[in-house]
């Protein structure tokens, strides 16, 4: 079931978007500088930077994506808009790269961008796959597919392996009904509703070349890169950290050995491996010190990793490469 968005594990999770700027705080400026004061959105720009690790190509992106909102919203200002024409530029997007590379996340801070700067409503996020909007029989797409949108409206969509809404080897699957449906939707209701298909990158151009009608509607890709090791090494102190632990003495550096095997093996998710492989670890820290059950047991030890918790993975069991 399709269901807002407001964080994922190892994030910081945004604030709670606030409410819209006042008409006057924006529709009167003339200056970069009074659009940024009247919407705060240069905040939610410089949490991107502070929160998030690596990611300099994205974070680039989404900068040169609200400059260009900015400049808008001025150019609407002097009433350089044609005559007959919508003012809200396409801002329809797909977020490729491998798992883990911070796509949900990147959606919250854009959705709070484009509320803050008057492009959408509320500014929330509504994340599903394939099966929130595909029924299984006869008339079921169509009311799985409108409701979803219902929900978004004011706000982002995004799309999860985005490709899997089309089948073709499959002559009886309804996909291609949703996708009708999206494109419709993207274009009445491009003033309040912005779509974000994210996925493998060979898979969605694979898709697009399937579905032109979707790519022509798509006015920015954004590819996310893998994390370096020094940058996964960076998001396991934090997501450490938001959870009251550390590593102790030896420990970031068994680590660094873990990703280092783990890397190279198939399935591995950037920081969605990170978080699982701190949790297996935070598991055999808990087995460790529940075995003693009569000792009182210090702040240090409650919050500290080993580096026996670490090398005790399985990974560490394989063949060294």
């Amino acid at each position: 079931m399709s269901t807002p968005l407001y964080s994922i594990p190892g994030s910081p999770a945004p604030a709670a978007a606030p409410p819209p700027a006042p008409p006057d705080a924006i529709g009167a400026a003339r200056t970069v500088n009074e659009v940024l004061a009247g919407s705060r959105v240069e905040a939610v720009m410089d949490e991107l930077d502070r929160d998030l690790v690596g990611l300099a190509p994205v974070k680039s992106r989404i900068r040169d994506i609200a400059a260009l909102l900015v400049v808008d919203k001025l150019r609407a200002n002097l009433g350089l808009v044609p005559a007959g024409r919508t003012p809200a530029p396409s801002l329809h997007m797909c977020f490729t790269g491998n798992p883990g590379t911070g796509k949900t996340t990147v959606a919250l801070r854009i959705a709070q961008i484009l509320h803050r700067l008057g492009y959408v409503r509320q500014g929330h996020v509504v994340s599903v796959t394939r099966d929130d909007l595909v029924g299984q029989y006869i008339g079921h797409t169509a009311p799985k597919t409108r409701e979803v949108l219902k929900k978004a409206m004011g706000g982002v969509l995004f799309i999860d392996e985005a490709y899997y809404l089309y089948r073709p080897e499959n002559e009886r699957d309804y996909g291609q009904e949703a996708i009708e449906i999206l494109l419709q939707a993207m274009e009445n209701h491009r003033d309040d509703l912005v779509v974000i298909l994210a996925g493998y990158k060979e898979r969605m151009d694979t898709f697009f070349r399937s579905n032109p009608g979707m790519n022509s509607r798509i006015a920015h890709h954004i590819d996310f890169p893998d994390y370096t090791p020094d940058e996964l090494l960076q998001i396991a102190e934090r997501m450490l950290a938001g959870r009251q632990y550390r590593f102790g003495e030896g420990a970031r550096a068994a680590f660094a050995q873990y990703l280092g095997r783990r890397t190279r093996q198939p399935h591995f998710a950037n920081a969605r491996s990170v978080r699982n492989a701190l949790d297996r670890a935070r598991l055999r820290a808990a087995s460790r010190l529940f075995a003693d059950r009569d000792r009182v047991l210090t702040e240090a030890e409650l919050t500290t990793i080993l580096p026996a918790d670490i090398l005790a993975s399985r990974v560490f069991a394989a063949a060294a490469p």
